[in-house]
């Protein structure tokens, strides 16, 4: 038998804060979710899959209005039109007690109830499933520890949507271990919730696909599915990854130390740009730059910013003739100066040298400096560019930092031009 497994869509995530980007490609961002979930539809079908395994976090949370749903149920009926069976649970994202709204789902798909684990068999694949949904966003205990005994002589699955013992950038939910998962002796564990793929171990398979598409500059890289070839007295035969992801997230990071010329800046991002276009193949391309090192270059990078990130994005679109979008611009570059020498000194330049490297070591210092000037600054933007949603938070410990730096390396470009007189 053959089946496809796949986690975290998340059809429709918002992807907040794309309008803040001049020249971001909102419209394609926007629908790649959807595009991708039809790629993954059309791999089924392609590769004439019995099954398709979904492992939660279907949608991004309730749906906004019946559109989502209407088109995740057309995806479905081109797997039903195919023959293809779907298998599916939710995860933190969609649990039952999130989704307000629903559509009927064709009579091909099997939902797994959040009350308790369940099992399907499907004798003529020679294959039990076993799953469960969560029934609320934050599930705090082992599911898998519910999970029924495999059923002798077919193929067992099980289906969860967890973190395991824990993964970096994601809530612990449904804690387990890969160990208490390979002792239920399933010969698959066909994972979800974790947005990076990775094969946890191979005997037996426990694998977390990664979302099909990525959402955000964190999310780099392929995204897809797995493809299995299995066989119920011989167990799994290959596990194959594909990508299904319509646009792709990078991030670039270009050294300034050999480089003497915004040519030569410019020729160095075309080059890497263009390396990663053909990687990319077709799809759009997402890139955050972030400029690294000490060089000739330092005054002339941090001194206009706007201009900087306008003059990279021209050249970005050049070499991959509009289909790699410039996300953002990070200057962390430093200035080529004797900063030891500089800050011992007994001067203006010392004591303003010292008081940035205080400000830098002790966050707490300087978000108490900044709270009175930003208070207002922040009550003035409009909503969409304050809070959590995707907007700037104007006091956050990063944005400070980053802010902090970017002060810093302009002073010390200024040094630097008084050095060489």
């Amino acid at each position: 038998m053959r089946f496809i497994h796949c986690a975290d869509i998340h059809l429709d995530s918002p992807l907040r804060g794309l309008e803040l980007y001049d020249g971001a490609p909102v419209a394609e961002m926007r629908d790649a979710t959807r595009r991708a979930f039809a790629n993954v539809v059309d791999l089924a079908i392609e590769r004439t899959a019995d099954c398709v395994l979904i492992a939660g976090d279907i949608f991004d949370g309730d749906w906004p209005d019946f559109n989502t749903g209407l088109h995740f149920a057309a995806q479905l009926r081109r797997l039903a039109a195919a023959d293809i069976r779907v298998f599916l649970c939710y995860g933190n994202h969609d649990a039952v007690s999130k989704l307000t709204r629903s559509v009927p789902l064709p009579q091909n798909v099997f939902s797994f109830p959040a009350s308790r684990p369940a099992t399907q068999v499907v004798e003529e694949l020679g294959v039990a499933i076993h799953g469960q949904s969560f029934a609320s966003e934050a599930v705090r205990s082992d599911l898998a520890s519910a999970y029924p005994a495999p059923r002798n002589g077919l193929l067992n699955i099980g289906l969860l949507h967890t973190a395991l013992s824990g993964r970096e950038g994601h809530q612990p939910y449904a804690p387990t271990t890969a160990q208490r998962l390979a002792d239920k002796g399933y010969d698959y564990w066909a994972l979800g919730h974790v947005h990076k793929r990775e094969i946890v171990r191979e005997t037996p398979w426990i694998v977390f696909p990664g979302n099909t598409q990525g959402r955000h500059a964190r999310e780099t890289g392929a995204k897809g599915c797995m493809v299995v070839e299995a066989e119920p007295l011989l167990g799994i035969r290959s596990v194959e990854f594909v990508a299904t992801d319509v646009a792709r997230w990078h991030q670039l990071v270009i050294d300034i130390a050999p480089l003497a010329s915004a040519d030569d800046l410019h020729a160095a991002v075309q080059t890497a740009v263009r390396s990663l276009q053909a990687a990319a193949e077709e799809r759009l391309l997402a890139i955050r730059l972030t400029l690294a090192g000490s060089g000739p270059l330092h005054r002339q990078l941090v001194a206009d910013r706007e201009a900087l990130r306008a003059q990279l994005a021209a050249s970005v679109g050049e070499a991959s003739a509009g289909r790699a979008w410039l996300e953002k611009v990070r200057v962390r570059v430093t200035a080529p100066l004797d900063l030891e020498r500089l800050a011992g000194r007994d001067d203006p330049i010392g004591v303003l040298i010292r008081s940035l490297d205080s400000l830098a070591a002790e966050p707490a210092t300087l978000q108490s400096l900044a709270a009175a000037v930003l208070a207002d600054l922040d009550q003035k933007l409009p909503p969409d560019l304050r809070g959590a949603d995707g907007g700037w938070v104007l006091d956050s410990p990063a944005a400070l930092a980053d802010a902090l730096a970017a002060a810093r390396e302009r002073l010390l470009a200024v040094i630097a031009a008084e050095d060489t007189r």
